[in-house]
């Protein structure tokens, strides 16, 4: 049975060229477009699509209030088509926290070329929302509230942390240290599940790094958004970060996070590179990073996601003597990333997104 999708967007060349590019999947039918949420809600009421593809920025009615209309009435995997603009990240950001599926960043220039060569991007996003679990979409608690196509073998020796901008390790740097890392990996569905644990950690936890897979300029929205609702320090980290307890550095869009020994003290790495499993940031990046640095100081914690990045990492991890826990299927939006480090055996426990903050502390 086909997926039903509707398309929201004021731009006429949006709706044709995404109509068209999931017209050749064949499980995927665009069964309506609408220039404007008023326009598609009327015709919602004759046939309710099974995901939604929806612009923010519209005429009559934001597709923000329009997607908590939805999840209020009847919740439904919505994918926001989005600006890379800036406030177009924090508009998007305030939709994954009311219950959007997932982003698809388009450019201010460009749209029709850039949704073309996304294509296979846009159908798996569809596919995979048409599959989620819309409840877990939303927060429980109202008060707390695509890429490159390089391979694991054309990046081992970036994944493998021998092609750091810095220098290795001086003798200093082995003196002992009881500081802890946490590191955390996250893709569909991550946003709110970071911010059910990130709200509930005190001050005095662990320091924690973290890769969501998020485009450029989203990420600075999102840590900005959690900063104001934690009570521990949330940024986008930069390089020569100290991680410490009750600090949280999250990757920047677009770039690879890495921990590294500075004397007693870890420090942060963002640099450039490949896309790592089609992502930068890439989860295996970090918790290679992790394995290979911090070891049995770290532990290493997999969230729901598409797709298999961090798999590899979380085993590293393990193999060095670090902790590794992955989420569990039921309180996953998308049981991908966790799936594949379990079928790998990374994973020394598997437990329930809730329980997550209390392993933390």
């Amino acid at each position: 049975m086909a997926i039903n999708v509707m398309i929201v967007d004021d731009s006429a060349v949006v709706r044709q060229v995404i109509s068209a590019v999931l017209n050749e999947a064949p499980d995927i039918d665009v069964c309506s477009v609408a220039n404007d949420p008023i326009f598609a809600y009327s015709k919602m009421q004759k046939e309710w699509p099974d995901v939604i593809i929806l612009d923010i920025e519209m005429p009559r009615m934001d597709g923000i209030t329009f997607l908590k209309k939805i999840m209020a009435e009847r919740p439904t995997p919505v994918i926001i088509c989005s600006s890379l603009a800036q406030q177009g990240a924090e508009l998007s950001v305030s939709a994954l926290s009311a219950g959007a599926f997932d982003i698809i960043s388009k450019p201010t220039l460009g749209v029709k070329s850039f949704l073309e060569s996304a294509g296979k991007e846009i159908i798996t996003v569809v596919r995979a929302a048409s599959v989620a679990k819309v409840d877990k979409f939303t927060l429980s608690d109202p008060t707390s509230s695509f890429e490159s196509n390089h391979t694991d073998d054309n990046v081992m020796d970036f994944v493998n942390g021998d092609t750091d901008k810095v220098d290795d390790l001086d003798l200093a740097s082995l003196a002992q240290t009881t500081d802890k890392v946490i590191g955390i990996g996250s893709s569909t569905g991550g946003t709110i599940a970071l911010e059910k644990i990130l709200t509930k950690l005190p001050r005095t936890c662990p320091g924690l790094v973290i890769v969501q897979h998020m485009p450029e300029k989203f990420t600075a929205a999102f840590a900005e958004r959690l900063n104001g609702l934690c009570e521990v320090e949330v940024r986008e980290a930069t390089s020569g970060d100290r991680v410490i307890p009750g600090r949280v550095l999250i990757a920047p869009g677009g770039r690879h996070l890495q921990v590294k020994r500075s004397g007693g003290q870890y420090i942060t790495i963002v640099s450039e590179g490949p896309a790592v499993n089609r992502h930068c940031p890439s989860v295996d990046v970090l918790f290679k990073s992790l394995a290979k640095n911090v070891k049995q100081n770290a532990t290493g914690i997999i969230l729901t996601g598409m797709g298999n990045d961090g798999a590899k990492g979380l085993l590293a991890m393990k193999e060095s003597g670090s902790k590794t826990v992955a989420q569990d299927e039921a309180s996953c939006v998308v049981f991908g990333m966790p799936k594949e480090a379990i079928k790998l055996n990374a994973a020394q426990q598997v437990v329930d997104l809730k329980d997550i903050t209390r392993f933390i502390n």
